[in-house]
């Protein structure tokens, strides 16, 4: 079972429930959130409660895919962690020229007890599917970063996963490590979507496909597939490192960390085309924008 919103102009937007034969079901409730805590006051989970609204529902007629998709969730921060794949590791090495002797940074947190987690964006620099991602103006080598996404309470409780795209600048964090905010955080750097789907319903999250493609001028330029099975860390850890002293948001998002990385002379485009695939949460698409200009 998978959760979604759409716009339905001009009422406020929808929250809907997304069955496995993809028929979609319009919800009383206004976000994720509120079915969330209504399950909770009456002793139930997600799913159950889910499982009573449908039973009296009926279906849209309109198919999910003629929706216009919103963010599942506006989470109000996105937080990221990095080297949490070795093919992660790999590409921050390349990219900062280290690696030839001895052991760099990204070595050392790969292997290190705390992993690395930064914040990565905020609901206000947060778009979903079919809103554009833009490119940094001060940057010249830009890529997408395809991750699952983990949506939890402010206990730290997985309450379900999306996808996720943390747009990257990696000329600015090779240059230096502590340039990484700046590599990271700017206007529409980062998108989520399109669904999250109920961590109840997931027997396994070390199953997931992740798979990116990117197109440009209709023609497919990047395409490569991994799975969350690589991952070095358990999602359970990076979040109880997450919440260490530091206070969270029901429906923050925590971004597990990417293992697909496009080749090292691959730069984004306005005009791309970026599809993010993950089983079972479906595709996060966007387009990709120059920079706007500053007034």
């Amino acid at each position: 079972m998978r959760i979604i919103r759409f716009l339905n102009d001009p009422h406020p937007p929808v929250l809907a429930a997304v069955t496995d034969d993809r028929r979609v079901y319009p919800l009383p409730y206004t976000d994720f959130l509120e079915l969330v805590r209504t399950a909770e006051r009456r002793g139930e989970t997600p799913l159950m409660l889910l499982r009573q609204v449908l039973s009296s529902s009926e279906p849209l007629k309109r198919s999910y895919e003629e929706l216009a998709l919103l963010v599942p969730i506006e989470a109000p921060e996105v937080w990221a962690c990095g080297v949490t794949y070795e093919r992660s590791r790999d590409a921050r090495n390349a990219e900062s020229g280290g690696g030839e002797v001895g052991k760099t940074c990204y070595d050392k947190v790969y292997e290190a007890e705390r992993p690395e987690i930064f914040l990565k964006s905020t609901a206000a620099r947060t778009v979903g599917p079919h809103q554009p991602v833009y490119l940094r103006s001060d940057s010249s080598w830009q890529v997408p970063e395809p991750e699952l996404g983990l949506v939890l309470d402010r206990n730290g409780r997985i309450l379900g996963y999306t996808a996720g795209n943390d747009m990257s600048s990696r000329d600015i964090e090779g240059e230096n490590p502590l340039y990484l905010p700046q590599a990271k955080i700017w206007r529409h750097s980062c998108s989520i979507g399109p669904s999250i789907r109920l961590a109840e319903t997931v027997e396994d999250p070390y199953r997931f496909e992740i798979s990116c493609r990117i197109y440009r001028g209709g023609r497919k330029v990047f395409e490569e597939s991994a799975s969350t099975g690589r991952m070095k860390r358990k999602m359970e850890e990076l979040v109880s490192f997450l919440i260490r002293d530091n206070p969270i948001f029901d429906g923050t998002v925590l971004l597990t960390g990417t293992c697909i990385v496009p080749p090292d002379d691959f730069t984004l485009q306005e005009g791309d085309r970026i599809e993010i695939g993950i089983s079972g949460i479906g595709t996060l698409i966007n387009s990709v924008k120059a920079p706007v200009p500053q007034v």
